[in-house]
């Protein structure tokens, strides 16, 4: 059991730094809404990864490996990404400084924290990445567990703990930039992170539509030629 515990730890750490939308949109919703706010969204997100490791785990490996490697899935998650970044990039350009900073006063004061949960859950789920990422490691790990339901529960909780303990350590540290905000700095902050959404979103949808040519560049990358 403890062997199990310390072999997830480090799963945990590396999934809390991958970098990805719900990484960080998490650090703009800690600095720009509070420390509260990040963990109801950040719960959002690790509830949608239990959900999948629930889906990977009960669900038949050819389902799961047909669903992964659906192009129209990769496509939806893309084309969501991409209007919800163009829309929000487009409403943060039209509006005046002193509107953005009237807005992100509103929304630390209105506290809604089930939105937030619910922007972490969608944010995470519609990228079908995450999905694949799972089964990947319960197709890794699951044998080096026999399979055991006991070990397996054990695992992966540690795993999701793990995940957001390091999180929380990524909120307190961007809560920190909260004394340099100014309204240039959270025009500057919701325009990135609109663009980096832009850029997720992109990605997701050409590797929907090129998901060869994408495979074989990341491939590329994860193991370049010596």
């Amino acid at each position: 059991m403890l062997q199990d515990i310390l072999s997830a730890i480090p799963l945990g750490f590396f999934l809390s730094i991958m970098p990805g939308a719900v990484f960080f949109v998490l650090l703009e919703t800690s600095v720009l809404k509070g420390f509260k706010a990040a963990i109801a969204f950040d719960l959002g997100a690790i509830t949608s990864d239990v959900v999948f490791i629930l889906i990977a785990y009960f669900s038949s490996y050819q389902v799961l490996n047909k669903i992964k490697d659906e192009p129209a899935l990769f496509i939806f998650g893309g084309l969501i990404m991409l209007v919800y970044g163009f829309i929000s990039l487009i409403s943060v350009t039209r509006a005046s400084k002193k509107q953005l900073v009237g807005n992100a006063a509103k929304d630390i004061l209105k506290r809604d924290y089930f939105s937030l949960f619910a922007k972490g859950f969608l944010l995470n789920f519609i990228n079908i990445g995450v999905l694949a990422f799972w089964l990947g490691i319960i197709i890794t790990w699951g044998p080096k567990l026999d399979m055991n339901p006991h070990r397996m529960i054990t695992f992966f909780t540690a795993v999701v703990i793990a995940y957001f303990v390091v999180d929380l350590g990524k909120i307190m540290l961007a809560k920190q930039l909260r004394s340099k905000l100014t309204s240039n700095n959270i025009v500057k902050i919701k325009k990135g992170i609109n663009l980096i959404i832009i850029v997720f979103g992109v990605v997701l949808l050409l590797q929907g539509i090129f998901p060869e040519e994408v495979n074989k560049t990341i491939d590329k990358i994860e193991h370049p030629v010596k």
